[in-house]
């Protein structure tokens, strides 16, 4: 069983930022406003309490515990970020993701190395579908624009997971 004392302080940092930089790429690749925006950094929110609550592994349950406390949370906020444009943005989300894909074969099993690069995956794709693109006052758009769509497939491929 993989945990927190498999990585270096550093390590485990990279590894919780992970769920932010995936919601990242895709908010990212397509702004939706404001109000889009809110909703997508929502979605992040929701994949981890709803983790806290169905306990979907030790490694992803080690995240998610140490995201809920506030030392975990400002680790985790991605500062270096700010002011940068959005491809910048999805470039090093994506940088940081290959990374996280890379460390957890190394140090995790591979089931496990699996489980949470898929969950971190469906993180992406649970922020893509979070805020209709395009349309007016919410009316018309589409769920998940060619943008976020492409997203998803970089955001598989950076962590070595099939979209």
């Amino acid at each position: 069983m993989t945990t927190k004392a498999n990585f270096t302080p550093e390590e485990w940092n990279l590894l919780r930022r992970a769920p932010m930089m995936a919601g990242l790429v895709v908010v990212a690749a397509s702004p939706s406003g404001p109000v889009g925006i809110l909703q997508e950094t929502f979605a992040v929110g929701k994949v981890l309490a709803e983790a806290k609550a169905q306990s979907p592994g030790e490694l992803i349950s080690s995240l998610v515990a140490d995201l809920t406390t506030e030392e975990g949370r400002k680790a985790a906020r991605p500062a270096d970020l700010v002011g940068k444009s959005p491809e910048q943005i999805k470039s090093n989300a994506l940088d940081s993701l290959r990374q996280v894909g890379t460390l957890l074969d190394q140090k995790a099993r591979p089931e496990e190395s699996q489980a949470v690069k898929r969950w971190l995956h469906d993180t992406g794709k649970r922020v893509s579908e979070a805020a209709k693109e395009g349309g007016v006052l919410g009316l018309g758009g589409t769920q998940v624009s060619e943008q976020e769509k492409a997203a998803l497939n970089e955001l598989g491929r950076s962590l070595g997971v099939a979209a």
